[in-house]
């Protein structure tokens, strides 16, 4: 067994498997998939243990698609369903790419996804509350429909049509975290909890159902680090560093802030929902629970980080 390696637990975001518009292909994603991968192979190379971690949105996006177009001749996949096939599509492109890109190493390590299931609390108060647009926009006419005969929860999106939206509760707990443990001592580099991990609730006999949610993929991935008590969390992301006054004249890139820094710049605003704001929310909580230091950057600088040349670091 292999324990005395560093932990490093590297969050992917799904939008990074889609460079633009006219690369959405699968083919495509998987060339984005081994141009990360070439940057995560340093982070081995660097001596980590390592699990790497991911988002799924748009590909979730398209398996509700090619759902709704079919509907007239096959039957609608559930969202609980559609995380699973995408934990398995993508986790499949990172081990083909890991292995194409250690091929040639005198000890190349294997590489596993976890099809992950996340547990979250039935009474959590956004299954109440659905606010997380998933799928395509629709109609009106198909709107109603699909809240009549499926039971959706659908809202008007900004003139711009009718959305699905569904829960996205906190996750809870990692249902197969001690098989992603028994992985790393064995020092195989693990895929897991993509997309945030399948949201599944306990019914009043302990069993597991699916939930019609979306877990936030960064506090999935926080959650992760907690509990195997990781040494560095990484949120990959679009950019090099964090910046304070993003886009404005007075941009300031950050080298490195502590926890209560982070914290303050949250409270002030800093940070935008749905972009970097999740991510430093998930590094907070990181810490907050024992984490000691974790990196925001993106994969071209990855392993510079490392070498504490670029990136964004937040310590305890």
């Amino acid at each position: 067994m292999t324990t005395e390696k560093k932990l490093a637990i590297l969050a992917v975001g799904g939008n990074s498997l889609i460079l633009d518009e006219a690369h959405k292909s699968v083919e495509d994603q998987y060339a984005a998939v081994a141009e990360t991968c070439r940057h995560i192979a340093g982070l081995v190379k660097a001596g980590y243990r390592v699990v790497v971690t991911h988002g799924n949105g748009p590909q979730v996006g398209f398996i509700l698609r090619r759902s709704e177009l079919a509907a007239k001749e096959l039957h609608q996949v559930p969202l609980d369903s559609c995380g699973a096939d995408t934990q398995g599509s993508i986790g499949y492109q990172v081990q083909r790419a890991m292995y194409n890109e250690m091929r040639d190493w005198p000890q190349r390590p294997v590489v596993a996804t976890v099809v992950t299931q996340v547990l979250v609390d039935r009474n959590d108060p956004s299954f109440k509350k659905p606010s997380k647009p998933i799928g395509s926009f629709m109609d009106e006419k198909t709107a109603t429909e699909h809240r009549q005969k499926n039971g959706w929860d659908v809202v008007e999106d900004a003139g711009r049509g009718f959305r699905r939206v569904v829960a996205s509760p906190k996750p809870v707990r990692i249902i197969e975290l001690e098989a992603i443990r028994r992985l790393l001592e064995n020092d195989i580099v693990v895929v897991a909890v993509g997309g945030g991990g399948i949201p599944v609730v306990e019914d009043e006999k302990g069993r597991l159902q699916g939930a019609a949610a979306v877990i936030d993929k960064d506090l999935a991935t926080s959650l992760l680090a907690k509990e195997l008590k990781a040494d560095l969390l990484i949120i990959s992301t679009a950019v090099e560093k964090v910046c304070l006054n993003f886009r404005k004249p007075d941009q300031k890139d950050i080298d490195r802030m502590t926890l209560a820094e982070a914290k303050r710049y949250l409270a002030e605003g800093h940070f935008a929902p749905g972009s970097m704001k999740p991510k430093v929310e998930a590094i907070i909580e990181f810490l907050e629970s024992g984490g000691k230091q974790a990196l925001i950057t993106d994969p071209q600088h990855l392993v510079p980080a490392l070498e504490g040349k670029s990136g964004t670091w937040v310590v305890a």
